[in-house]
């Protein structure tokens, strides 16, 4: 949820430097169908029924999505920015991925935010005892009593840097028009 809420600030700072978001209709997406289904597996394990989902299948679910996400950015690969996004995915598949199904998550991170995990129920993120590449794991975390504590990884970092970029370079803001025409003036000389 904290991705969506920094995709949705990545937005309206694009308004707030004169982009356009119009101009987004205008970008070509390949496999648009893989997104969805990936963002909708994503809410479905993390938001709607954690506590519902047996520990292999919402492991399953986790990994099923990066894939439909990864199939997604292929797809799309010249989109500007898009890459960052990728590596930011494949950062949080890579870590999820070496732990067996979890993200390894900081303890001391988990506790800030108010993550409890309670007997069966699968978590996206969670304190393991032998965690593997716990650097790219759930290290930071939004506490409570802020609205939507959670914890988050470098990987989730690069996903919103990645989306900020994407969006204001696809509508045009001023930031990203100011550099093309300094890169411009500068091949003239």
């Amino acid at each position: 949820m904290i991705l969506v809420f920094a995709v949705g600030v990545a937005a309206l700072s694009v308004l707030v430097c004169g982009g356009s978001l119009g101009n987004l209709s205008g970008l070509k997406l390949r496999a648009r169908w893989t997104i969805v289904a990936a963002l909708a597996l994503q809410v479905l394990i993390i938001s709607v029924i954690p506590r519902e989902v047996d520990g292999w299948v919402g492991q399953g679910l986790e990994m099923i999505s990066y894939g439909l996400a990864a199939a997604f950015l292929i797809s799309n690969r010249a989109v500007p920015w898009l890459w960052l996004v990728g590596l930011g995915g494949l950062s949080n598949l890579v870590a999820i991925g070496a732990n067996g199904g979890v993200m390894p998550a900081s303890e001391v991170a988990l506790r800030a935010a108010g993550r409890v995990r309670h007997a069966g129920q699968f978590l996206n993120s969670a304190s393991l005892p032998k965690a593997h590449l716990r650097f790219l794991g759930d290290i930071f975390s939004l506490p409570r009593p802020w609205p939507l504590a959670n914890v988050f990884s470098v990987g989730d970092v690069a996903l919103a840097v990645g989306a900020l970029l994407l969006l204001h370079s696809v509508c045009e803001s001023r930031p990203v028009q100011a550099a093309r025409q300094a890169r411009s003036h500068h091949a003239w000389l």
